[in-house]
């Protein structure tokens, strides 16, 4: 499971690289105006049903069943079972596909109310949408192919796909500003990376002799477990998504606001995508297999190496995140058409976003505990429970804090997602944190100790010295400090872990 968490990791590490350096153009190209507004909610309509159908939903239930079925019944059922839910997938994505572009009007005045009041920015964000809205039903393929590959102990592929999208929408806003419409050709460059994303990881399903052949699904036993299962992992993503489409209906009634917030999220996902998604990607699989196996105790002890290891990574960011915001707002985005107003409104969404980090992070492992087993009904259900209580919050914040106050609600409903899902699991037996989890724990704490006081002391002190530089001042510093507060964080976890008798590179004996 190491090897394919590195990998997975260090794929996604270079595809959430790439993104950066996506997000880091377009802020230059778009800044937080009518165009740059009106393409980040038609960007993240059709990646709002991706994460409800696909992603999210679709993964949860399906790597499970294919790894059930390809254990109990061989590789020739496995096949006839994805290629059934290939045609399921394919119709309900054309169905979808056809109602969006008729009722675009209701969807993007549902999405985002407050464009009503700007007729310009309202019709573009309409046209830019039924452009982008393709893109889901060729991701949704991709999210298939990659999960048959992730079953089969194939990572590459379906890690890769993504650096593909960032490098195509990076060539993409380059080129956008030359054209009289540059909204239009972002727009369809997002059609282009999901079909290029679509031939890479049906490429590597062909090459692997699993690519699916989409044929008129039978109702057979394991697409009806698959279909038992989907309908409640469809609704608890779909609650978490109701939290984020809360997020945007709100702060389209903020001058600036679903810029502030997208911008800040991008920065937000970047450990998220690097550390939880590499762990939730490798750790649901080899759970499902081993349980399929009837080995539990190697289940749970794959659990805890993964979420150790998502701990012990995800805290530096976390740190930065609370204690350095504007200065990483100011290093990776002051440029071109994102103003110093632009990075202070960003700041206060990214600081709150980092009380939540750790949580999101450490979700998509706990979740395992449930869809490994196929239980998709109480993750469902906690889904729901704090998507209930994070809206309210929303409301009761944004008046008092702004976008701030959206993305605190969202780090308030994370901990309470997972906060139940650890209860109910170790309740359960599904979960049992063992010695070598609690002492990373300790160790991580130290740690976080020691980097947040020297932000908070040195951060004044490389500003200073920023300051005097000629060139890149915000980039220098930031990348200064960052490199300075890593090797404190590391010096001192690994030195804790040694001290501790810890290892995560092997079974633990303590």
């Amino acid at each position: 499971m190491y090897k394919n968490l590195l990998s997975v990791g260090g794929l996604t590490l270079l595809s959430r690289g790439t993104g950066f350096l996506r997000d880091v153009l377009f802020a230059a190209a778009f800044g937080s105006g009518l165009v740059a507004e009106a393409f980040l909610v038609a960007f993240r309509l059709p990646n709002h049903f991706r994460t409800i159908f696909g992603e999210g939903a679709f993964s949860a239930a399906y790597v499970p069943c294919y790894s059930q079925v390809l254990e109990n019944q061989g590789p020739e059922e496995a096949g006839r079972f994805c290629s059934q839910v290939a045609a399921l997938l394919l119709i309900s994505q054309i169905i979808l596909l056809a109602v969006a572009w008729l009722f675009m009007p209701t969807f993007v005045d549902l999405l985002a109310p407050g464009f009503r009041d700007d007729p310009e920015k309202f019709s573009l964000t309409i046209t830019l949408t039924r452009i982008t809205f393709p893109y889901l039903l060729f991701i949704t393929l991709v999210t298939l192919q990659s999960g048959t590959l992730n079953a089969r102990g194939r990572f590459v592929a379906a890690a890769t796909a993504p650096i593909v999208m960032n490098v195509t929408l990076i060539v993409t806003y380059l080129i956008a500003p030359h054209f009289g419409n540059p909204g239009v050709v972002a727009a369809f460059g997002v059609i282009v990376s999901g079909l290029l994303q679509y031939l890479m990881t049906a490429g590597a399903a062909w090459r692997s002799g699993i690519l699916e052949h989409p044929a008129w699904p039978e109702l057979t036993i394991n697409v009806r477990r698959f279909l038992r299962r989907l309908g409640p992992a469809v609704i608890g993503s779909a609650g978490v998504q109701i939290a984020i489409f809360a997020d945007t209906i709100i702060a389209s009634l903020l001058p600036g606001g679903i810029a502030a917030i997208t911008y800040a999220d991008r920065l937000y996902q970047l450990p998220l995508g690097i550390i939880g998604v590499a762990a939730g990607t490798v750790l649901l699989p080899e759970m499902s297999r081993l349980l399929a196996s009837g080995k539990p105790e190697a289940a749970l002890h794959a659990q805890n190496r993964a979420m150790a290891i998502s701990l012990s990574l995800a805290a530096p960011f976390c740190i930065a995140f609370l204690t350095i915001p504007d200065l990483i707002m100011r290093g990776v985005y002051l440029r071109g058409a994102f103003t110093a107003a632009d990075g202070e409104a960003s700041a206060r969404v990214l600081a709150a976003y980092g009380f939540g980090l750790l949580a999101v992070i450490l979700i998509r492992s706990a979740l395992a505990s449930f869809q490994a087993a196929g239980d998709t009904r109480t993750p469902m259900m906690i889904s729901l429970t704090a998507v209930a209580l994070n809206v309210c919050l929303k409301i009761i914040l944004f008046h008092p804090m702004g976008a701030a106050g959206l993305a605190a609600a969202t780090a308030a409903g994370a901990w309470i997602n997972l906060s139940l899902l650890i209860i109910l699991a170790m309740r359960r037996g599904t979960m049992q944190p063992d010695r070598l989890l609690w002492k990373t724990i300790a160790c991580v704490f130290i740690a976080s100790i020691a980097l947040t006081l020297f932000a908070i002391f040195f951060q004044d002190y490389a500003r200073e010295l920023g300051s005097r530089l000629p060139f890149l001042r915000n980039e220098i510093t930031l990348i200064g400090l960052g490199l300075a507060g890593a090797c404190l964080y590391g010096l001192v976890f690994i030195t804790s872990l040694r001290v501790a008798g810890v290892s995560l590179r092997r079974r633990a004996r303590a």
